[in-house]
């Protein structure tokens, strides 16, 4: 088909729809083969809907963009539909992770005693099962989550990738899961959507797992002194976590001896962000392996929700705010940036952001904006990111430390 052929019976088709001001025409270098300026006739939402529609045939995508204060139709030849994926592929991986979190689930049973033979393991194993059980019913509701809300609104995307890496590797026993994306979104309800719903459905089964898990877990005395040769690992805190563990044993733990003349809440701001001072001899929790997945996914939710890239918190930012996200990125970049003086691995986060982070998941029409609803569930949202955020996630503390 010629591209003459095209603007003919394109342009009056695309000027049902909008009050065309300017034409330009694509190919060659330029990424699209028409670009239209003017105003919509209708919402935007029906426009690209019913558009595409009339277009599907002719193998053309439609883009809604603003500039300027002008609307753009932009037309760019549809890619090959993508291939279906290998559901044989997300099962083995899926088995394999299956395998590596109930091995670690074993060990953290184990505690320092190792099994001598094949068949002291094979009896050990089943111990992992409940933390198996419990962190990949986590894990599988945040990416399902993610995966029906693409479905339900016709995009395509691939069956959950699951990342087996057992301990002592990680100390999870998987560095997690995903699914991507196969086409864009259709719009920033759509992204919206996908984006949001995989964190609210992780987070509606780790907040009962943690409370079942803290519920199987010993309130006991942390050392006052560390040995050369000995450590202790401190779990980091939310807000989420540290009224979790309230609710269950009526006080806010790590229990310091004193608060040092600080008023609380100040002492506890200071301690989620910090982790100072550090709480020896003072009462702590001693986490079931149960309560451990349910704090692992706080944590998975907390990472996924910042506000960067191709992350779900990218997502739903971006959804809210469109381009106006970008002034917002040197300040994230910093904040995590400070952040890293505290806990080195958040410099981790702050060069795959630099180098891979900066990119979003941008809808076919970035015009339709998102609706009541919505926007304050992005506010609930932004809510959920305060309360699971884990400034400090995990603290080796290494002898000799503390003492009298």
């Amino acid at each position: 088909m010629s591209e003459q052929h095209n603007t003919d019976t394109v342009t009056p088709l695309v000027a049902r729809y909008l009050d065309i001001e300017q034409v330009t025409q694509g190919g060659g270098k330029l990424p699209y083969t028409m670009r239209y300026s003017g105003k919509l006739r209708i919402p935007s939402e029906r426009a690209h809907r019913e558009l595409s529609a009339a277009l599907k045939a002719q193998k053309l995508n439609v883009f809604l963009r603003e500039e300027q204060g002008q609307h753009e139709i932009v037309l760019v030849r549809a890619p090959a539909r993508p291939k279906r994926s290998n559901p044989w592929g997300n099962l083995a991986v899926f088995l394999l992770t299956v395998a590596s979190v109930v091995f670690t689930g074993a060990l953290y049973e184990l505690g320092d005693s190792t099994p001598a033979s094949l068949n002291e393991w094979l009896t050990i194993l089943p111990s992992g099962l409940p933390y198996a059980a419990a962190l990949l019913s986590i894990l599988l509701a945040h990416e399902f989550g993610h995966y029906l809300a693409a479905r339900y609104h016709g995009t395509e995307v691939t069956l959950p990738y699951f990342l087996p890496l057992p301990a002592p590797f990680s100390p999870f026993g998987t560095l997690g899961a995903f699914i991507q994306l196969k086409e864009q979104p259709r719009n920033k309800k759509v992204l919206f959507d996908i984006g949001i719903t995989g964190p609210l459905a992780g987070l509606a089964v780790a907040i009962p797992v943690l409370l079942i898990g803290l519920r199987l877990s010993e309130l006991d005395q942390l050392p006052a002194f560390i040995p050369a040769g000995d450590a202790i690992s401190l779990e980091g805190n939310s807000i989420l976590y540290l009224l979790s563990k309230y609710l269950v044993f009526g006080q806010w733990l790590p229990a310091p001896d004193t608060y040092g003349g600080l008023h609380p809440v100040l002492y506890w701001l200071r301690y989620i962000f910090t982790g100072q001072p550090t709480p020896l001899g003072g009462a702590d929790v001693f986490l079931h392996p149960v309560a451990w997945a349910g704090w692992a996914g706080l944590l998975v939710t907390s990472l996924n929700l910042v506000p960067a890239g191709q992350l779900d918190g990218g997502h739903i930012l971006y959804a809210l705010l469109g381009k106006r996200v970008r002034a917002l990125w040197p300040f994230i970049v910093a904040g995590l940036a400070a952040l890293g003086f505290v806990y080195s691995g958040w410099w981790i986060w702050v060069f795959l952001i630099l180098f891979m982070g900066r990119t979003n998941a941008v809808p076919q029409d970035e015009i339709t904006p998102l609706d009541t609803g919505r926007k304050l569930l992005a506010l609930f949202g932004i809510l959920v990111i305060l309360l699971v955020f884990t400034p400090i996630p995990l603290r080796i503390i290494s002898g000799p430390f503390g003492g009298p």
